[in-house]
């Protein structure tokens, strides 16, 4: 009896062993998530001060006459072409003024035809000997000036049909207007800015440095950006322009950061924040919540291929109140994990986030 029950039983073991193994097969490896960070310039190393992306090249665009404005052809933050016109003047007067020198070059012709026979006939004359010498010489003088004040006239000409066409405003190159200064209606002068070209290519960041410190700054010295659009992410870059009065206002003076990488993805009017180098080397620094210590060693976790953990000894200097300086052990491009450390181990593989839960596309350079 027994044995008859254990025979039946037995089949039902092994489906259930069976559906189990089959189960531990298809079980779901989960990744854990990581907040990591990128090594920074020690904070008693380094200053940081808010920037705006700019265009490298942003020309003031202006009527080279002055007028009344009939037409303004493009908003504020709209792209153009080269050449593309962007407003006109009332065309009037300059049409009035090259109709005027047009009839002046009529007439300085007419008047050269007149005098011109005149010095012939008199030519024909002084060889028959019916004239003096002087007589002639009078026509020839005649027929010069008249000459000469035709190619005045013809210049003055040319003068008139160029103003004619500066009634139009056009713009040089491509970009966005970045201001305008002018409606429909208003008189300008020649010279006053109409609009303010953004004009496509390089990209630059203005930042104000303060009056205290302005003596340190050299233009060439080399600082990093980092943009509000890729937090985390730093480009490099340098000084190339300062400007050499402070504003009244703020008394601050103005500074242009141009990018040292070819392509960064940033775009007009975003925020940045600029970190300059103090003097001296400037150390890399950490999070306190990214070191660990095993058997006496301080060391953090970096993310290597694969997003997969690899543990790295690091020599440290004095513990700050949230951060501590790196002498050795790390790149400034390196990514290490900030949080959470004591429950790693080697190898584990992790999803790279920032403190915004946004996943961190970590690429690491060989």
């Amino acid at each position: 009896m027994l044995r008859h029950a254990l025979s039946r039983a037995l089949p039902v073991c092994l489906v259930f062993l069976l559906s189990a193994c089959g189960q531990e097969k298809t079980a779901h490896v989960s990744i854990s998530p990581a907040m990591v960070v990128q090594p920074q310039p020690s904070a008693l190393a380094s200053q940081s001060y808010p920037g705006e992306v700019r265009a490298r090249f942003d020309p003031q665009l202006a009527f080279r006459i002055g007028g009344k404005v009939t037409k303004r052809l493009v908003d504020e933050g709209e792209r153009v072409k080269a050449n593309q016109p962007l407003a006109e003047l009332d065309p009037q007067d300059v049409r009035l003024q090259l109709q005027a020198t047009r009839a002046q070059v009529a007439a300085g012709q007419a008047n050269l035809n007149l005098v011109r026979a005149e010095r012939d006939r008199y030519k024909t004359l002084l060889d028959r000997q019916m004239v003096s010498r002087s007589q002639f010489d009078n026509a020839e003088n005649l027929y010069r000036s008249g000459e000469a004040k035709l190619q005045q006239l013809k210049a003055e000409q040319d003068v008139a049909s160029n103003q004619a066409s500066y009634a139009v405003l056009r713009a040089p190159q491509d970009g966005v207007i970045a201001q305008r200064q002018v409606e429909v209606g208003q008189v300008v002068a020649a010279g006053q800015t109409v609009f303010t070209l953004a004009a496509d290519g390089e990209r630059e960041v203005l930042i104000s440095l303060p009056e205290q410190a302005f003596g340190r700054f050299k233009i060439g010295l080399p600082v990093s950006v980092e943009l509000w659009s890729q937090p985390g992410q730093r480009f490099s870059g340098r000084i190339r322009e300062l400007s050499p009065s402070a504003d009244p206002k703020s008394r601050t003076f103005a500074a242009r950061i141009a990018f040292e990488e070819g392509k960064v993805p940033a775009e007009l009017g975003q925020s940045a924040r600029v970190f300059i180098p103090g003097e001296g080397v400037a150390p890399l620094s950490v999070p306190l919540s990214a070191l660990s210590a095993e058997n006496g060693a301080t060391y953090v976790w970096r993310v290597g291929q694969g997003n997969t953990l690899e543990q790295v000894p690091v020599r440290v200097g004095p513990f700050g109140e949230n951060s501590v300086p790196v002498l050795e052990g790390l790149n400034a491009n390196d990514w290490i994990v900030s949080a959470g450390v004591h429950v790693l181990h080697q190898g584990q593989e992790v999803r790279p986030i920032d403190r915004s839960n946004r996943t961190i596309n970590v690429v690491v350079k060989e």
